[in-house]
């Protein structure tokens, strides 16, 4: 079942971003895509750069540009273990606190808040989010009255992967 369910998923996606030439609705075709592989094994592995989208199944590679406005970041606040990431894999990347329930708020520096909710990690202890590009941002998580405050960018070249964020 699964060899079949990833070539239908990415002809799907393909004929999708192929209808029109509107580049918002390719964009949102991606970032679909990417929520789908998120923590997902239905793919052999899928990884997520500042710029692209790369799949790898069956021996092929397939690469989907990202929205030129907006950056991919995906952020796994950790208690006693964590690993180092510069580019997230949404197939392989592991946080240590899965399925939690956590606030999150992130601004830029000019103080505008662009998240302030409640997220539940993904099965890999992940939190996925799409920001303005080029902007400097803090994410500031609470967990069981335990708390991270961490500041990154979304410039070009900057890592996908926040593992960084040591709730204490």
């Amino acid at each position: 079942m699964k060899k079949y369910l990833m070539p239908a998923l990415l002809g799907l996606t393909i004929i999708l971003a192929g209808c029109g030439n509107d580049s918002a609705s390719n964009e949102t075709n991606v970032k679909e895509f990417v929520s789908q592989l998120s923590a997902s094994n239905i793919v052999e592995s899928a990884s997520i750069n500042d710029k692209d989208l790369i799949v790898q199944d069956g021996g092929e590679e397939d690469i989907y540009n990202l929205p030129e406005d907006e950056f991919f970041i995906s952020v796994a606040p950790y208690l006693t273990y964590t690993h180092p990431c510069e580019f997230h894999s949404l197939t392989g990347c592991q946080g240590e606190l899965v399925n939690e329930e956590m606030d999150v708020k992130i601004t830029d520096e000019q103080g505008k808040v662009h998240f302030d909710e409640t997220v539940t990690t993904l099965e890999n202890g992940f939190m996925d989010f799409w920001l303005p590009r080029d902007k400097q941002y803090t994410i500031e998580i609470s967990y069981q009255n335990k708390h991270a405050e961490y500041a990154f960018s979304t410039f070009e070249g900057d890592s996908t992967c926040l593992t960084d964020l040591q709730l204490k």
